[in-house]
């Protein structure tokens, strides 16, 4: 069996480097004012509105304040354009601040440190958003706030998202959904209307059957348009000739799973006519439906695009490629011209950059997918690393991932997978983790490497499982379960699904229920399937990553599984890092696991 190394001089891209790479952006605005945007820098971890005015860009957020909302833990929608300012959630304290755009001190709009708020939009001198409420259990509402206080404008269910209002704010619409129902499952499209005199009525739901919902717009003339899957994919429908129908679109999802909340994958434009985002076989593309049923594609050079905003003259959005990293893009809509306006700095030559290529391979009778990148320089097969993401309702994408490029430079091949429940591939096939995680998914992981190593493409022998969350659960599944990996690691990852139901938030509160089942009624499903309980059977290291204020997966989780190893003799490392929550933000932890986990499977290897 030929060797392939797993350094080389040659490759040098340090964690650090990698880890520098990762800014990223959300949340495009776009006004008279100027394009704004929300973006993270893993230098500090610290979320700041910048303004491109005038051909260049500048910084809004003062030191000492972060922008990020964590309504439903995940946030999202965490700034709006308002008036002649900037209103925005501060990280810290969760309350709504208002900024001026000439530079001046925020000042507090909210002052009740009980509650969150997420999902802002502003709308005739007031700011609408989801606002949650923290006291004898959690309460969601929406809401619409100003100088005066607040206004409940929806209570009743037990999630919001998406408030927005038509141009004459005659009409409010929103989407909602109960427990035990997540939103990329079951939700409803709702909508109020406002009297004459400015008093609202009563509440309508105008879809939301058995399907899931998101991002409602209404068009200049007020039609009410959402995405739904209802057919199979996330696809525009609207109120077109006076029935709510589906408009013309590709068969593909036009949206991710909404985790968080603002998301913008669509604009609609007219009864039939739209500028949206869809996955062609995991890959992003971009282009404007017209009424005449011809699509007009844009930024091809581009994988994916999220935070979609447009005037008269530019589109733009959030887009990366699997050359360039994130990015804001203006596109001309005449002359399909793309500039950056941020971001998108080379981290590795081109040459040197290893391309995602597409993979589709049998998995438990089933097709699974993924991206696999060859390793930039080996001899022979080479040793893997398969990269589980969290969710486990979420996905990958075939876009430049610095950790990727970590792992490919010192030799090892990636299988970066979207198994069975991943979004991206219609409702069929999201739905398909329906009372089978930590089953399916391992399957999905497992026939990975066998589909590569029959190939060639890989050591099956020198194949390593990692993945942050839930995909640490999937990992630490795999490992206790099967027999195919060398070594893993799992950052924050699920070891004991029945604790983790007992301590996780609202948001999340039935997702297991939906994953595996009832704790009571299947009780043995999850013996079945907690890692914890299988620790004896695994028998190969395993390395740990945990941020100490983690309300997701708590700390005690991963502490129990890491001391489980280690009392049954098994070579088991573990690292907590104190300051952070679900998933690591600061630049030195980032960098500090990277390289921790390299030189874990390099020490495995005997190297």
């Amino acid at each position: 069996m030929n060797e392939t190394p797993v350094s080389s001089p040659a490759a040098e891209f340090s964690a650090a480097q990698a880890v520098a790479a990762g800014t990223d952006f959300a949340e495009l605005k776009v006004s008279a004012q100027g394009l704004f945007w929300n973006e993270f820098r893993p230098a500090d971890g610290a979320c700041r509105v910048w303004r491109w005015h005038g051909y260049q860009a500048s910084c809004l957020t003062p030191d000492g304040f972060s922008v990020r909302s964590r309504v439903y833990e995940y946030g999202g929608g965490s700034f709006c354009l308002g008036g002649d300012g900037l209103l925005f959630v501060n990280e810290q304290d969760q309350q709504v601040y208002t900024q001026p755009l000439d530079g001046g001190a925020p000042r507090a709009l909210t002052h009740d440190d009980a509650c969150r708020y997420g999902d802002l939009q502003w709308h005739d001198g007031k700011v609408l958003a989801v606002q949650e409420r923290h006291g004898q259990g959690v309460q969601h509402c929406l809401v619409a706030l100003d100088e005066n206080g607040v206004e409940v404008l929806a209570e009743g269910a037990d999630f919001y998202a998406s408030p927005t209002l038509s141009d004459d704010g005659s009409r409010l619409a929103w989407v909602e959904w109960d427990r035990p129902a997540q939103p990329w499952t079951i939700t409803r499209l709702m909508c109020r209307e406002r009297s004459a005199i400015g008093a609202w009525g009563p509440a309508r739901c105008l879809a939301g059957a058995d399907e899931s919902l998101q991002q409602p717009r209404f068009d200049a003339q007020g039609r009410l348009y959402c995405l739904s899957d209802r057919n199979g994919f996330w696809q525009p429908w609207g109120e077109v000739d006076g029935r709510w129908q589906a408009l013309p679109a590709e068969p593909a999802d036009h949206a991710a799973a909404p985790w968080q909340l603002g998301a913008s994958t669509w604009l609609a434009m007219g009864p039939h006519s739209y500028l949206a985002s869809w996955f062609e076989d995991g890959f992003g593309q971009l282009g404007l439906r017209r009424a005449d049923g011809q699509v007009e594609r844009y930024a091809s050079a581009y994988t994916r695009f999220r935070s979609l905003a447009m005037d008269d003259a530019q589109l733009y959005a959030i887009a990366a490629s699997p050359i360039s990293p994130p990015a804001v893009i203006a596109i001309d809509r005449a002359s399909h011209e793309v500039r950056i306006l941020a971001g998108g700095a080379e981290v590795l030559p081109a040459e040197r950059i290893s391309l995602p290529e597409p993979i589709h391979y049998d998995s438990g009778g089933s097709t699974a997918h993924g991206f696999f990148y060859p390793p930039a320089h080996a001899q022979g097969p080479a040793p893997l690393v398969v990269f589980i993401h969290g969710g486990p309702t979420s996905a990958c994408y075939p876009v430049l991932d610095p950790r990727i490029q970590y792992w490919t430079q010192r030799g090892f091949a990636v299988a970066d997978l979207n198994y069975r429940g991943s979004t991206g591939y219609g409702r069929a096939y999201r739905q398909a983790l329906h009372l089978r995680w930590g089953e399916s998914d391992v399957q999905d992981a497992c026939a990975a490497v066998e589909h590569l190593a029959s190939r060639g493409m890989i050591d099956r022998h020198k194949a390593f499982i990692r993945g942050g969350s839930a995909g640490g659960y999937t990992t630490l599944c795999a490992l206790a379960l099967q027999d195919v990996f060398r070594a893993g690691a799992s950052l924050y990852g699920v070891s004991d699904p029945i604790a983790l139901g007992r301590a996780t938030h609202k948001f999340e509160g039935d997702y297991l229920d939906w994953l595996i089942g009832d704790p009571q009624q299947d009780a043995e499903r999850y013996r079945q399937r907690t890692p914890l309980l299988h620790a004896a059977q695994i028998k190969v290291p395993v390395i740990f990553f945990q941020g100490e204020l983690d309300a997701v997966v708590v700390p005690e989780q991963t502490r129990s599984m890491l001391e489980a190893l280690q009392a049954n003799g098994i070579e088991a490392e573990g690292h907590f890092y104190g300051g952070e929550r679900h998933g690591l933000r600061k630049a030195e932890n980032l960098a500090h696991a990277l390289e921790a986990e390299w030189k874990f499977y390099c020490r495995v290897l005997g190297q």
